[in-house]
């Protein structure tokens, strides 16, 4: 069983949510990018705010604060684990 298809994307989340990475699907330099700023698997991410216009949104990984856009945070599954 693909296990993606009980998963969400990270862009799912609601503000305030906490969110438990599980696979990260982006590829290249950019998925290295990620990986080295916090997003790997096990991680949780917390959902802080959106811009004005929704795209992009800022979470708090590692202690730092990091904006994505949607088409990076829909490349980034996993689950909800508190609101």
């Amino acid at each position: 069983m693909d296990k993606t298809k009980q998963l969400q994307h990270l862009h799912q989340a609601a503000l305030g949510d906490c969110f438990k990475i599980e696979q990260v699907h982006i590829r290249g330099d950019h998925k290295r990018r990620l990986l080295d700023l916090g997003f790997v698997p096990g991680s949780v991410i917390e959902v802080l705010k959106s811009s004005p216009l929704g795209d992009p949104t800022s979470y708090r990984v590692a202690g730092t604060v990091i904006a994505l856009r949607k088409e990076e945070s829909q490349l980034i599954w996993g689950q909800v684990i508190s609101s």
